[in-house]
């Protein structure tokens, strides 16, 4: 009997661990690969062509959203599974507009996340039993509701997410650049653009909005503070 394979991404070992644990007593998956940043998920799809990615949303160097994007860009073939501590509307919306197949919330139990993993491998979309299926997003954009009014609907592109994600963790324009390896200049234009785009203009606002939104974890935030 062919084993679906798997790749598990989060940065948090113990959450690893404690997956692939889990997943071993089921006969029919196989876990081939575990990534603590978006980067090596991607990079681990690309050497090991899974079926399947179980993938956090909030992870250093490259984010959930933007690893989903890029599998989907450079492996079709491989499913992309979310499971996230956050059950946001708009984080949702998100990931399944770039072509996520599914999206759980990490207090879920193994016989979901398995039964998950067999549908989304299926072709199937597969949401958390708490999750109210999203309307369509535009393909190819992150849909998100605008920061202090949830009426107004902005498109954040890919890297704007990423940056976003980085102000909360609480880089400096420097930082950003560093890590995302662009100028210090296009750093503070994309942090210019959110403000300008979300209608906030502090960092704790961004900050705000990032972990409501589910692309930041609290903790990560505490302890960058």
């Amino acid at each position: 009997m062919k084993k679906i394979t798997v790749v598990l991404a989060d940065d948090h070992s113990v959450v690893r661990e404690g997956l692939n644990a889990l997943l071993q007593a089921e006969s029919d998956i196989r876990v081939v690969g575990q990534a603590e940043t978006g980067v090596q998920a991607v990079k681990l799809v690309e050497d090991l062509h899974p079926d399947v990615v179980v993938m956090d949303v909030a992870m250093p160097l490259l984010n959930g959203v933007e690893a989903t994007r890029q599998i989907r860009q450079t492996a079709p073939d491989t499913r992309v599974l979310i499971l996230s501590a956050f059950s946001n509307p708009a984080c949702v919306e998100q990931v399944l507009a770039l072509g996520a197949m599914g999206y759980l919330i990490k207090k879920t139990s193994v016989l979901i996340l398995a039964k998950a993993i067999r549908e989304v491998y299926q072709g199937n979309r597969f949401l958390d039993p708490s999750i109210t299926p999203p309307p369509s997003a535009k393909p190819g954009h992150a849909v998100l509701p605008a920061g202090r009014n949830a009426k107004k609907v902005v498109d954040l592109s890919p890297r704007e997410i990423e940056v976003l994600k980085l102000i909360a963790e609480g880089l400096l324009n420097k930082q950003i650049a560093d890590s995302l390896g662009i100028s210090t200049k296009t750093s503070e234009k994309h942090r210019y653009s959110l403000m300008e785009k979300l209608g906030i203009h502090d960092t704790a606002g961004l900050t705000r909005y990032a972990i409501e939104l589910g692309i930041a974890e609290p903790a990560a935030v505490a302890s960058a503070g």
